[in-house]
């Protein structure tokens, strides 16, 4: 019922009929299924999809707040548009996502020629605001986290949003299981641009699952494995998983990110004993030094981490284990880096994805003392890439022979005349082939290693 008077209530705005829209995504999965719901609901208001930014009547960056530099881009873009917007008074320029969410009438002061700046909790309301602009010339701003105590009228205005929303990828759906975060690292913005942890009731997340009718699913959360504790009757994470892999037609189950400190056995036998759950964690570490971790409250010690990540290549054969790595956080000793490269080479992770401290306001690591020196976090961050460089290349190198089964999602992006598609591992595949292999399961046999993948042969035996 809900779903029917939303799309009724977006087709009684003639301010939209008929207009366009160009959204531009930066940051995580999480943003990526954002976009695709603002779309579900910008298309339900009578608008389309218009793929050249500067023909769009609406102009929306969808945008990322973890660090600095993502938010740079932002103004980059928009300071490129300014004399466009000026000379197209029609046209809507919005932001929305992380950073409009933490800088709300503060970007419009920075940036006087943005119409529209909305937070991550007020996406429902997008087409109503857009047809206000058009209707009365007046920029509209809603940045409003709701109160814990309505934390059920967020829920179903997200689940709302994530039900309706159709996604442009033919063979993956990146469906959100939560949103938000409890955790309050020291570094990390999330809990203030995302909210209170929050999740989905199971039955809706099937029902997305199933009206996808994609063969792959990419379950997302801040912190995907603390799944259901607070529904009214609480779910595990594990026992999602297990609901899911019964749905007929689904190939393959994903998910990111899980955090450490709530990995629990019970989801390592489940990644182990489900044959759609790929064999592929993300598991962020962070730091490889205990007083490290201590610093940024991640709430596990590298003892506690080692012991769900040994489990998981213990129970989960041929698993692919990636980690997120950060260099250069307040307080952080030569000692403690040099800890963290010890624990990386001794782990010896698939990939990482290696950032340097960015200080991002209202967090508790904005004003520690001991800032590193930009020199020493940028060299550390360095030594950091080059030893995990070294340790991909070689665990990318131990599947040359080896046969994987790749889900082709058509011309490979570095070269058009191959194809391209990701093992169940989460390695990407670089392959010459047909065109009509895409969106098939096909094996493939690994001829080459690279730091970004695989290349390889369809394997006709």
């Amino acid at each position: 019922m809900g779903i029917l008077l939303a799309k009724e209530r977006a087709h009684t705005l003639p301010e939209l009929a008929g207009r366009t829209y160009h959204i531009v995504t930066f940051g995580c999965q999480m943003n990526l299924s954002d976009s695709e719901r603002i779309e579900a609901l910008l298309s339900d208001a009578g608008m389309r999809r218009e793929a050249d930014l500067r023909r769009a009547d609406l102009v929306l960056f969808n945008t990322c707040s973890v660090r600095q530099k993502a938010e740079d881009r932002v103004y980059g873009n928009l300071g490129r548009l300014k004399q466009h917007r000026r000379a197209h008074p029609e046209m809507i320029l919005g932001v929305c996502g992380c950073m409009a969410q933490r800088e709300g009438e503060a970007l419009r002061r920075k940036v006087s020629f943005v119409d529209l700046v909305i937070g991550t909790a007020q996406l429902h309301r997008l087409p109503e605001m857009a047809a206000e602009i058009w209707r009365t010339g007046q920029a509209q701003v809603a940045t409003e986290m709701p109160r814990k105590r309505n934390q059920h009228l967020l829920e179903a205005e997200e689940d709302l949003l994530a039900g309706i929303a159709r996604g442009n990828d033919p063979y993956k759906a990146w469906v959100p299981a939560m949103y938000g975060c409890d955790k309050f690292c020291a570094f990390c913005i999330v809990p203030m641009t995302r909210g209170a942890e929050r999740s989905r009731r199971p039955e809706e997340i099937e029902a997305q699952v199933r009206a996808s009718g994609r063969k792959e699913v990419t379950l997302l959360g801040q912190t995907v494995n603390s799944y259901g504790r607070k529904l009214p009757e609480p779910v595990t994470f594990a026992d999602l998983l297990r609901r899911l892999n019964a749905i007929e037609g689904l190939e393959r189950i994903r998910f990111t990110s899980p955090h450490p400190a709530d990995f629990s056995d019970d989801l390592i036998d489940a990644i182990a004993a489900l044959p759609k759950v790929c064999e592929h964690v993300h598991l962020p570490l962070q730091s490889g030094d205990d007083s490290a971790l201590a610093l940024m409250r991640r709430g596990y010690t590298v003892a506690e981490y080692e012991r769900v990540y040994w489990r998981l290549r213990e129970r989960v054969p041929g698993i692919s284990i990636t980690t997120d790595l950060l260099a250069g956080h307040p307080g952080e000793m030569e000692e403690q880096h040099r800890n963290s490269l010890r624990t990386v080479e001794r782990l010896r992770f698939d990939a990482a994805f290696t950032f340097a401290f960015s200080p991002r306001p209202h967090t508790r690591a904005e004003h520690m003392p001991d800032p590193v020196p930009h020199d020493v976090k940028m060299r550390r961050l360095q030594e950091m890439i080059d030893l995990q460089n070294a340790i991909t290349m070689e665990r990318n190198a131990a599947h040359i022979g080896e046969v994987h089964q790749v889900l082709v999602e058509g011309p490979s992006d570095k070269d058009p005349e191959m194809l391209s598609g990701y093992a169940r591992n989460n390695k990407l595949a670089h392959f010459p082939g047909p065109a009509r292999l895409a969106g098939r399961l096909v094996p493939v046999r690994v001829t080459e290693a690279h730091i970004w993948g695989l290349g390889a042969v369809v394997d006709m035996c």
